[in-house]
C-alpha cells in the first residue's frame, strides 16, 4: 500500500480517545496491521502559544508533518490519530498537507452524555482545572455534533467496554 491513511478519533473530553485510540493499537498490532499513533493533544502543547499562532494550529501541523514522515520513511502507511477536533472539517487540510493529497480520513466521533463525561473526568483529573474540563467538555460535545465533517462515524462510548468500542472504530477503517 502506497496511499497513507489516517484514522482520526475525536470526542469531548473525558469520552475516552486515548484509551479507545490505544486499544484500537492493541487490536491492529495482534492481526498484525502496520501502523502508528499520535497523541495529537501533544503535538502543540507549548505555554505561551506562538506569537501569530494564538491557537497552536501551525505548531501542532509542523510536528505532525516531522513525525509523520519518520514513520513514513520506516514504510508505515496508516495513522491513528486521537484529538478532540481532529474531526472537524479544519483539520482536513493539515493532514493532507501532511501525509499527501492521497491521504484517506476515516473520522470517527466517540460520544458520551455530560453525566458519563464528568464521572470520567473527576476520576482523571486531580488538578486545578477539573471545573474548567467539565465544562469545556460539554461545550465541545455540541460542537463536535453540530459541526463534525459529514460522513464522520458516531461512536457511543456510555456503559460500554473499550475493547467494544474499538472494535467498532476499527470496523470503521476496513484495515482488518
Amino acid at each position: 500500500m502506497d496511499r497513507a491513511e489516517v484514522l482520526l478519533i475525536g470526542g469531548r473530553s473525558g469520552v475516552g480517545k486515548s484509551t479507545v485510540g490505544w486499544e484500537v493499537s492493541a487490536r491492529l498490532r495482534a492481526v498484525p496491521v502496520s501502523h502508528a499513533i499520535i497523541e495529537g493533544d501533544f503535538m502543540g502543547q507549548v505555554h505561551p502559544a506562538p506569537e501569530g499562532d494564538p491557537h497552536r494550529s501551525e505548531i501542532t501541523e509542523r510536528n505532525l508533518t516531522a513525525v509523520w514522515a519518520n514513520f513514513a520513511r520506516l514504510g508505515h502507511r496508516r495513522l491513528v490519530y486521537t484529538n478532540t477536533a481532529s474531526v472537524l472539517p479544519g483539520a482536513t487540510g493539515m493532514f493532507v498537507r501532511a501525509m499527501g493529497a492521497d491521504v484517506r480520513i476515516v473520522r470517527v466521533l466517540l460520544t458520551a452524555t455530560d453525566v458519563t463525561a464528568e464521572a470520567r473526568l473527576t476520576g482523571r483529573e486531580l488538578g486545578s482545572e477539573l471545573r474548567q474540563e467539565i465544562e469545556g467538555s460539554a461545550r465541545k460535545a455540541r460542537m463536535l455534533d453540530a459541526r463534525a465533517v459529514a460522513g464522520t462515524v458516531r461512536v457511543t462510548t456510555d456503559g460500554r467496554s473499550v475493547i467494544d468500542i474499538a472494535g467498532e472504530v476499527v470496523a470503521a477503517t476496513g484495515w482488518v
